[in-house]
């Protein structure tokens, strides 16, 4: 099985600039950006959230007809839904700390919309809190790579990726694994053949022998 310092090593050559591909530039802003990827890729996010955020700020989100955040959110997928969740978020957000995304997990995760994957990428992004978010690319790598079994939940992925990590590595090392996944070890026709890993990688072996 590969050694977790092979995989640090080889993803700071990959990815030495790793960081969100989230456009945001207020604390709200990615945190309902997050909510909008589930399902969806962040390419179309910021296509998405360049026309919310230029019509609306976290008051206008709160008091905005909801069929108007529907239309511009629908490329999103699961649009209606998605809509309350952030008309929900921002009422909440100005009601309950006047407008800021407070560093209180169980607060945030409290938000409809917010799981512990969403949680962990806006405090690790806005308040630097050490978090590995497991989204489908980082569970896809981890497994392929021998990180983590095949019926592992996502949940079950990060505690063993915390576990085999330093603390000071999640979350550089979380960004590092969704580009990694995102356009090299894709799902379908990844690059392996291209790949630094290919010598010690689990997927790679079963593909090829």
């Amino acid at each position: 099985m590969m050694k977790s310092e092979d995989l640090i090593r080889v993803l700071d050559e990959y990815y030495p600039g790793a960081r969100c591909e989230l456009n945001y530039t207020r604390d709200y802003e990615l945190l309902i950006a997050t909510v909008l990827s589930a399902q969806c890729t962040d390419k179309r996010v910021n296509e998405v959230t360049k026309v919310l955020f230029a019509k609306y700020n976290l008051a206008g989100l709160k008091n905005a007809d909801i069929k108007d955040i529907e239309a511009i959110i629908r490329p999103c997928g699961s649009h209606t839904k998605k809509a309350q969740y952030i008309k929900t978020i921002a009422t909440r957000l100005i009601d309950d700390y006047n407008g800021t995304v407070p560093n209180n997990r169980e607060y945030l995760e409290s938000l409809p919309g917010v799981g512990r994957k969403t949680c962990n990428v806006v405090l690790s992004n806005i308040y630097d809190v050490p978090a590995i978010a497991v989204d489908t690319h980082v569970s896809r790598v981890s497994i392929r790579l021998g990180f983590a079994k095949e019926d592992d939940d996502v949940s079950v992925i990060e505690q063993k990726l915390m576990k085999k990590f330093p603390k000071d590595k999640w979350s550089r090392l979380h960004h590092q694994l969704v580009l990694f996944g995102r356009y090299h070890c894709t799902a379908r026709n990844p690059k392996c053949e291209d790949c630094l890993f290919k010598e010690s990688c689990k997927y790679y072996k079963k593909i090829t022998h």
